[in-house]
């Protein structure tokens, strides 16, 4: 798929098949998150890779009961960590940028999944110390993003998008 096919093809998932995901899509995934551009090159995130049943059940109470979570095969929990940014950033590293380092690599993984023939779904929706506790984040890292990741169970409803007109602002 070229660049532009990926970014039209990614669409929201929140029901995937009962089929596990490929070890070596998952490498390319989080290879591909690894390449991902962020303040300084001092890549202020963690990615927390989840495949055990429990731990994904658990992440679907932490994150307000969303259910698909669970049916996921691979979940990824993207966050930041503060300590690294602020490394070359000071306090701004610590409160902006370890979170844009974090969503930046969650986006690139999103789209090597689509690329992948997989389906995501961001959800940003949950519960901190939940999470924390449910796969042991550190008090130090702020969870940023889950990311469920498998094959789709069935086509996700496309939803429309701004027109450009409405969306970019010239001055």
């Amino acid at each position: 798929m070229d660049f532009f096919e990926v970014v039209n093809e990614r669409h929201s998932t929140r029901a995937f098949a009962e089929r596990p995901v490929e070890a070596e899509k998952v490498q390319k995934i989080l290879e591909t998150a690894n390449r991902a551009p962020s303040a300084g090159d001092l890549q202020g995130y963690e990615i927390y890779r989840i495949t055990k049943p429990e731990h994904r059940s658990a992440l679907v109470q932490a994150a307000l009961a969303q259910d698909f979570i669970a049916e996921a095969p691979v979940v990824l929990v993207f966050c930041a960590n503060p300590a690294r940014s602020a490394v070359g950033y000071k306090e701004r590293g610590v409160w902006l940028y370890s979170v844009q380092d974090a969503t930046i690599a969650c986006t690139f993984a999103m789209l090597a999944a689509t690329a992948l023939g997989l389906s995501t779904v961001w959800v940003g929706a949950f519960d901190e110390e939940a999470v924390r506790q449910a796969i042991g984040i550190p008090q130090d890292l702020t969870p940023v993003a889950i990311l469920p990741i498998g094959y789709a169970g069935k086509k996700p409803r496309i939803t429309p998008r701004r027109e450009l007109s409405d969306l970019v602002h010239e001055t």
